[in-house]
C-alpha cells in the first residue's frame, strides 16, 4: 500500500510538511490597489489588511445570502440584477446603499461596454 504522506504536495525544500492552502477568495490585492489609487503615500499593515479582507468577504456573503433568500421567497430559480440591488438596499443603511447601488450599476455598465468592445 502506498504511503499517503508521500503523495501529498509539500512545501519546496521542506520534506513531509504539507502546503498551506488558501481558504476562500482573497481581496487584499484589490484593496491595496484602491488604497494606492486614492492615497499613494499611505501603506497598510498585514493585520489591517486581514480585517479589511474579512469585512469585504462578510459583506459579499451577506448580500449573496439575502439575494438567495429573496429568490427563494419569490419561488424563482434565477438570480437577477434587481435581486442583488434589492438585497443591497435591504442590508446597507440609507446613503450607503444609494452609493453602493450606483457604483455597482456603473461597474456593470463599464464591464458590459468593455466586453462588447473586445468582440
Amino acid at each position: 500500500m502506498n504511503n499517503i504522506k508521500s503523495r501529498r504536495s509539500t512545501v519546496k525544500g521542506v520534506k513531509g510538511r504539507p502546503k498551506k492552502t488558501k481558504k476562500g477568495i482573497q481581496f487584499a490585492v484589490y484593496i491595496y490597489r484602491i488604497l494606492k489609487h486614492i492615497h499613494k503615500d499611505i501603506g497598510m499593515s498585514n493585520k489591517a489588511m486581514a480585517i479589511m479582507n474579512s469585512m469585504v468577504q462578510d459583506v459579499f456573503e451577506r448580500i449573496s445570502t439575502e439575494t438567495s433568500q429573496l429568490v427563494a421567497f419569490t419561488k424563482r430559480s434565477t438570480i437577477t440584477a434587481n435581486d442583488v440591488l434589492t438585497a443591497t438596499r435591504l442590508l446597507l443603511p440609507g446613503e450607503l446603499s444609494k452609493h453602493a447601488t450606483s457604483e455597482g450599476t456603473k461597474a456593470v455598465k463599464n464591464y458590459g461596454q468593455s466586453v462588447k468592445g473586445s468582440e
